[in-house]
This record gives C-alpha cells, structure tokens and sequence, in this order.
C-alpha cells in the first residue's frame, strides 16, 4: 500500500500518517512533488523487458516527455539477487539534489522516497502503479531497502542519466529504514 509519514525534520517525530492515494497527492502537491496512478494500456508479463514495459505505458511516458522536456526513458530493475545491491542501496541512501527532476513510475516491487523541504520529510513507500517526480533542486533521498526487489521506469533530460549532487547533511541517517517503514 502506498503510504506517506510526515515528519519533522529537526525531532524526526512522526506528525501524519496517509494511506489514502489521492490525499497522498494533494499533500506532496504543496510542496511540489507530483504522485499519480498509472494503468497500463496492454497486458504486462512480469518478465516482460525494457521494450514491452516502455510500450504498455507509452501514452503515459510520452506525456511526460512532452510536458517537462525529458529526451531518454530507460527501465531499471533490482533484485535481492542482484550483486550489486548493497553498494547501490548506499549509493541513494545519503541526501541529495538533482538538476533535473527524478522521475520513477514503479511498474513493479516498491521503494522509499524521502523528500527534505524546509522543517519537514516526506516519507513515501512506492508500489507498484505509483508514479513520483521530484523536482530539480529538491533535497531527497531514496532506500530500496536491503533485499530490492523493484522495476522502475526512468526519465531523463540528460543522455548521462543520474546523476546527484550530494548535500552533506547526515540527516537520512536519522529517520527509518525501508524495512522500519
């Protein structure tokens, strides 16, 4: 289930708790953060690979791209398998900014988005379905937690992709884990 806790960013003290999708919309709206819903237009295997998963969201994806200018699309996929997963997890683990909106439409699994605005994180568990934009200049974090298990659709201004700008600031280590959540 999509949720999203509001905390303060000084006591970390938990002030709100959301589960219902649309009020998770409004309530990250405020500060600027897009989270929708999308369907896809065609059936989905689970197997299915970056091709068949771009053309089942197509219409979505191209919206996108229009509305804010993106020029790459991609899909990312991590299990617990994957060799790789604990230097990725820390990787998005400590706060960071972007020059471009991060974009993420989880076609399958789930993960964490933390977003730091002014006194306050916005804690947002992701599923399937769900679809968030944080915009450029937004500091953020992100935990897929220790065993990953997602399939994301990426988009991109920038041919070079992700790329963070790292803040310094210790703050993430301060609030709970994907598996705390």
């Amino acid at each position: 289930m999509s949720t999203l806790k509001v905390f303060s960013a000084d006591q970390t003290l938990l002030q709100k708790c959301i589960e219902e999708h649309d009020a998770i919309a409004t309530r990250l709206h405020e500060v600027g953060v897009l989270f929708e819903r999308w369907q896809a237009a065609q059936p989905l295997a689970r197997e299915a690979g970056e091709e068949g998963v771009i053309s089942a969201y197509r219409s979505s994806v191209d919206h996108l791209m229009q509305d804010y200018g993106f020029k790459f699309v991609d899909v990312v996929a991590l299990t617990p398998e994957h060799p790789d997963r604990a230097a990725l997890r820390q990787k998005f683990l400590d706060e960071h900014t972007h020059s471009e909106f991060e974009v993420r439409f989880f076609v399958d699994g789930k993960g964490l988005f933390y977003i730091h605005q002014d006194d306050k994180v916005y804690a947002v568990m992701c599923e399937q379905g769900d679809l968030i934009s944080v915009p450029a200049g937004t500091r953020h974090w992100f935990d897929m937690g220790a065993a990953p298990s997602f399939k994301c659709i990426r988009l991109f201004t920038s041919p070079e992709g992700w790329a963070a700008q790292y803040t310094g600031d210790e703050i993430a280590n301060n609030f709970p884990r994907f598996e705390q959540f």
